[in-house]
């Protein structure tokens, strides 16, 4: 595990020289989303589930935020780093092993989720859409699908070969979660095979869990979410870290 927060240490390091420009690409999209659906959609949609369109939507910002983070950084910011920099060569020829890559990976991953979470939180708390205290548990619930989604990311670019071909995995698989993940409508008017379908949705549970914390509304299914969202990261976990075996040691 020392060997996962050295590699943690060299991504902060490198962080530090341009978070401006990471901060810059990963906040603006999600405000741009708020700012035309909230304001823009918003003035021609009635109440939902008795929350304003732009108090229903306005959590989930930081739930897609947290997704966007973490599959950039572990599909292009992994990809260049392994095929491009051969940083990871690099670190495998000293005390690292190929575990400890993926693990430092995944934790930096996870980290850029909370750290770009926590200032969407921020903005919606200026625009007056938090409602509970409750909100400031977000951060450490971000943990998880931070992780789940650098875990996913991860496993996709152990396999890519070409740097293009991660597009078919953000046309294919995170514009579906984003599309399905109760963003933008209540997930129960979509058709109730499709409901089924999209408990395995990981932004789903991420919408429904800062929903509820950001309004103040507990109920005990938030329980099966963040334990839905936790079985997916241990059951997903070996898998980047046979791959990248593959890919490094080959």
């Amino acid at each position: 595990m020392t060997g996962a927060f050295r590699v943690l240490d060299r991504h902060l390091k490198v962080f530090a020289r341009t978070w401006q420009h990471n901060l810059m690409f990963n906040v603006m999209e999600p405000l741009l989303y708020l700012s035309a659906m909230g304001f823009g959609l918003g003035a021609f949609v009635q109440e939902i589930d008795g929350l304003s369109y732009i108090q229903f939507i306005a959590p989930g910002m930081v739930a897609l935020s947290a997704m966007y983070s973490a599959t950039f950084e572990c599909t292009y910011g992994t990809f260049v780093r392994l095929h491009y920099q051969k940083a990871f060569h690099a670190m495998l020829a000293g005390p690292i092993t190929v575990r400890d890559v993926v693990i430092g990976e995944i934790l930096y991953g996870t980290l850029k989720s909370v750290l770009f979470g926590i200032v969407i939180i921020f903005v919606i708390a200026a625009l007056g859409q938090i409602q509970s205290f409750a909100a400031l548990l977000i951060p450490l619930f971000l943990i998880l699908p931070g992780a789940l989604f650098s875990i996913m990311a991860l496993s996709y670019t152990g396999i890519t070969t070409n740097i293009d071909y991660i597009n078919y995995y953000i046309t294919l698989v995170i514009m579906p979660l984003f599309l399905f993940g109760g963003l933008y409508f209540p997930v129960s008017a979509l058709p109730l095979l499709v409901q089924k379908i999209n408990w395995l949705n990981p932004l789903y549970h991420s919408v429904e869990v800062c929903r509820a914390l950001a309004l103040g509304q507990f109920s005990s299914i938030l329980w099966l979410h963040t334990i839905i969202l936790l079985g997916l990261s241990l059951l997903l976990l070996p898998l980047p870290i046979t791959l990248m075996k593959k890919k490094l040691l080959s």
